[in-house]
């Protein structure tokens, strides 16, 4: 019998918490334990705080080292967005050790090879020392702009551009610090969003382009980035978030675009409402709901995708969060095998759910 892998949850937010289900649902996983900073969560019990109905018998804890002397993995769930320094050192702290760290949490890492070295050689030099390994995802930026196109590519006679999108109306979230704050909804029209400001949006989704032309061998002379903001008619109150004014920004829409000679191959672009009435001439999901991830292959055939993600009370934000933590967790096992090392989307191989089926969490 296969012992099965022992794994960490570090982070018990939207990800976090879809990240213990998924690894008490993994037949080769274990949960070893769950991180937490909020001093209010330490000593409760992993399940409830992963919204389950049922105890899991472990409590959370602050206290990382403890649980990582018996850890072949970890996945960081804890935000990179606003804490990327200490995001950095705390898994490069985990591989250092030994162990295989999974994470949506590191944008420039996306695409290790374009990474900046203040990011990457740290990364690389605790891969050295420690041998454990790393690798980050997500869905978007994540499979739905790596491995979803490139698999759609190979289903075409001839490739004349690919547009990847990702559209949803923020409605349902319970993101407050992300949505208002770094990508500026409900805030005046001249409040700069962190997310939305100049070679942000290259930093974060410009390794995705890089690594579909890299799957496509092609090379990248430029990246290039288009934006456009909408103000809300009136006012708008959400179930989670409250209260979002008239006159402040309601809708984001911009682009990434990946530039060959004077064609534009490779676009990732992404339309972000707070409200279905903003903006309704920009695209929506084709069945009308509140997000989707798509997308289109403009060539022989014409393909388009489109990925309608829900958890179980129908949220396809939480939807999107389950599926990117399905690609990290699904891919312990391999990484584990594989060794150390830094790896990307065109490393790692989309794992079916040996297993899985029937299973539940």
């Amino acid at each position: 019998m296969v012992e099965k892998l022992r794994v960490v949850v570090w982070g018990t937010g939207n990800v976090g918490q879809a990240a213990i289900r998924s690894v008490i649902a993994h037949p080769d996983l274990m949960l070893r334990g769950v991180v937490v900073h909020d001093p209010e969560k330490v000593g409760r019990d992993a399940g409830r705080l992963a919204g389950l109905d049922d105890d899991l018998g472990i409590t959370a804890t602050a206290d990382v080292g403890g649980l990582l002397d018996d850890t072949d993995a970890v996945v960081y769930a804890a935000s990179g967005d606003i804490r990327p320094d200490d995001a950095l050192a705390d898994i490069t702290g985990v591989i250092d050790r030994g162990i295989t760290v999974v994470t949506p949490s590191l944008y420039a890492l996306y695409d290790s090879r374009s990474a900046p070295p203040e990011i990457r050689d740290p990364v690389i030099d605790a891969v050295t020392r420690g041998g454990g390994s790393l690798f980050v995802s997500g869905i978007d930026p994540g499979w739905g702009n790596d491995i979803l196109p490139l698999l759609a590519t190979g289903l075409a006679s001839r490739i004349d551009a690919i547009r990847c999108q990702e559209i949803f109306d923020y409605t349902t979230y319970d993101q407050p610090d992300s949505v208002r704050y770094l990508v500026g909804m409900g805030q005046p029209m001249d409040y700069e969003p962190p997310m939305l400001s100049a070679g942000v949006p290259t930093m974060v989704w410009g390794g995705q382009i890089r690594l579909i032309a890299r799957g496509l061998g092609i090379e990248i002379d430029e990246i290039r980035e288009t934006l456009d903001r909408r103000e809300l008619d009136a006012d708008v109150t959400t179930p989670a978030m409250g209260l979002f004014e008239a006159g402040t920004q309601g809708a984001v829409r911009f682009e990434v675009q990946g530039i060959v000679g004077d064609s534009t191959p490779i676009v990732i672009e992404h339309v972000t409402r707070i409200h279905a009435d903003c903006a309704p001439e920009w695209p929506t999901p084709p069945d009308g709901g509140d997000g989707a991830h798509r997308v289109i292959i403009e060539g022989w055939p014409r393909i388009e995708i489109t990925v309608e993600a829900t958890d179980d009370d129908g949220n396809r934000a939480a939807g999107g969060n389950a599926t990117a933590v399905g690609r990290l967790v699904n891919a312990i096992p391999w990484l584990t095998d594989a060794g150390p090392g830094l790896y990307d989307a065109l490393d790692v191989p989309l794992s079916a759910a040996v297993g899985k089926l029937g299973a539940s969490d």
